[in-house]
């Protein structure tokens, strides 16, 4: 199972995220998160992963993707907490 949650205020733009980011609900995020693009102009864009379980190698490179584009993760658990960590990190090498 794996849910989407889009929260947004005059600020900021937030991803809420439930469950494993694996298979196709990788693909699922990637449409969600551009299909509001239009709205994040000038707003922090977040993706809060508190309360994801897990994330494979696909939903790795998307999250990578989304932290160069300059989203902003909320983690909460050591997993995920070195998963931005390693995700940010790549963000600063060259594709």
């Amino acid at each position: 199972m794996f849910r989407i949650t889009p929260h947004e205020n005059a600020g900021s733009f937030t991803f809420q995220l439930e469950g494993r980011l694996a298979g196709p609900w990788v693909e699922i995020l990637r449409d969600c998160w551009q299909s509001h693009a239009n709205q994040y102009e000038g707003r922090l864009v977040q993706v809060d992963l508190q309360a994801v379980t897990y994330v494979d190698a696909a939903g790795k490179n998307l999250l990578t993707e989304m932290s160069r584009r300059n989203v902003k993760f909320l983690a909460s658990d050591c997993q995920m907490k070195a998963l931005v960590a390693e995700i940010t990190d790549q963000k600063e090498r060259p594709s």
